[in-house]
């Protein structure tokens, strides 16, 4: 078998955390970000998970994760 191809784009969007969660970033904080209150641009900033319905998916593009 030959190896298989890590998909590059998947690669840069997220990262395996110790407990082995994928961690990827939140939406929405790239722009008009004027009419956002501070409160959800903040929580915007903390990393989100990725869940357990597209767990599958996501390891799949990302085979040595």
């Amino acid at each position: 078998m030959p190896k298989m191809k890590t998909n590059r784009a998947a690669a840069k969007r997220f990262k395996v955390t110790g407990a082995g969660k994928l961690r990827r970033s939140k939406a929405y904080k790239s722009h008009l970000l004027s009419k956002k209150s501070p409160k959800r641009k903040r929580n915007l900033r903390s990393p989100g998970y990725v869940d357990s319905t597209n767990m599958r998916g996501v390891r799949r593009l990302l085979p040595y994760a």
